[in-house]
């Protein structure tokens, strides 16, 4: 959960006085400073953040919604996302994994130091793939069984040990949906705090067409033209679909293809 301040619009920032007198604090991690200013993560007990939703002064909701709905300026969704971070990341590494003893914050936060063995333990982030096949002017969407009915989005998966990302592209995209994919090109990457990602979105030239979903990862998957994801992106798909919003890469690695950013001849 994350707490703001309710109005128009949204405020996120509390002072330190103010996060206080909300609920003792969890963990307190450093972010990081903003001009002259520091930015700190205060974390409370799910428990009170429940309790806190019936004030009217502050809204209280997950940051998937923050994010989505434009519920806070932009400029905080980033600090947002590394709070929400970090704070998941200290609430299930509070033992150490060499020998089991309670680990302590230090560093401001930023790792977990053994008392009993002496080992350190640092912040995890997970490296996925997200990437669109494309094979002319179509591409490959897939459905997850997560997603809300309307949508579809690129494929995606975690890089393995000892993989690089363009194999990890070529491997997830026959792996879910049975295409074979040669030339893999890098767009861009996002962290994505859900619960500590980091995405990394690339376009791969697919070389076969008949695809065979792999029902355990995706309910669904198949082949949209360039002129059905254009009407994707605009709200104007005949059937109603739609893709990913623009908070999310995805939207933005489809958005290249269609607009033509994007091209293995």
């Amino acid at each position: 959960m994350v707490l703001a301040k309710a109005g128009a619009p949204n405020e996120p920032m509390f002072t330190a006085a103010e996060a206080r007198s909300l609920a003792p604090p969890t963990e307190t991690i450093f972010l990081g400073l903003i001009g002259n200013e520091a930015r700190f993560a205060y974390g409370i007990d799910p428990s009170q953040a429940e309790a806190l939703k019936t004030r009217s002064d502050l809204l209280v909701t997950d940051l998937r919604s923050i994010a989505i709905k434009g519920l806070v300026d932009e400029q905080h969704l980033p600090p947002i996302a590394q709070a929400k971070a970090m704070l998941h990341w200290h609430a299930r590494h509070r033992f150490c994994a060499n020998c089991g003893a309670q680990t302590a914050p230090a560093d401001c936060g930023w790792k977990r130091i053994c008392p009993q063995c002496k080992a350190e333990h640092f912040p995890r982030t997970d490296p996925v793939v997200i990437m669109l096949a494309i094979k002319g002017d179509q591409c490959v969407l897939g459905r997850s069984p997560r997603f809300v009915p309307t949508m579809w989005s690129c494929l995606a998966g975690f890089i393995e040990p000892g993989e690089s990302f363009e194999d990890a592209v070529r491997r997830e995209t026959q792996e879910e949906a049975g295409i074979k994919t040669r030339r893999v090109r890098y767009f861009a990457s996002q962290p994505w705090p859900f619960p500590m990602s980091l995405m990394i979105g690339c376009h791969a030239e697919a070389v076969s067409g008949d695809i065979v979903v792999d029902r355990e990862e995706l309910e669904d998957a198949r082949w949209f033209s360039k002129a059905e994801v254009a009407s994707m992106l605009t709200h104007t798909h005949a059937q109603g679909l739609t893709c990913p919003p623009g908070v999310a890469i995805a939207h933005h690695i489809m958005r290249a293809w269609v607009e033509d950013e994007v091209a293995f001849d």
